[in-house]
């Protein structure tokens, strides 16, 4: 049932959401022990930045990945990665998330960096 839910939840987003040349899509995934994001171009089928847990960037000064303070650093870095590649504005995708907790922690760094929702 949560299962169901979640995908459903997932397809609806979905659904409404796709990434342009002008507003590429900035995709999050969080599983129990990392965080990952990644700027998509979906025209093209091309990542232009992505940025994780195990960026090389993060790994070694984050005390635990799974957390508040990882999201944000997370957040923080495809910021910089994104602003350097030119990109100001994009489209959130959440996937089958709420907008809440860490996801919501990473939207807002991202924010802070320069990109635009």
């Amino acid at each position: 049932m949560k299962r169901d839910n979640a995908l459903i939840r997932k397809w609806r987003v979905a659904k409404k959401i796709r990434g342009t040349n002008a507003r590429p899509r900035l995709s999050v995934a969080i599983t129990l022990n990392h965080i990952y994001a990644q700027i998509i171009d979906d025209n093209q089928g091309v990542t232009l930045a992505s940025a994780s847990t195990f960026s090389r960037e993060l790994a070694r000064s984050l005390n635990s990945k799974d957390n508040k303070q990882a999201a944000k650093a997370v957040g923080e870095l495809i910021a910089k990665k994104a602003v350097e590649k030119g990109v100001t504005e994009v489209v959130f995708d959440r996937g089958a998330r709420r907008y809440h907790g860490r996801m919501r922690t990473l939207a807002e760094a991202a924010k802070e960096g320069g990109i635009k929702f």
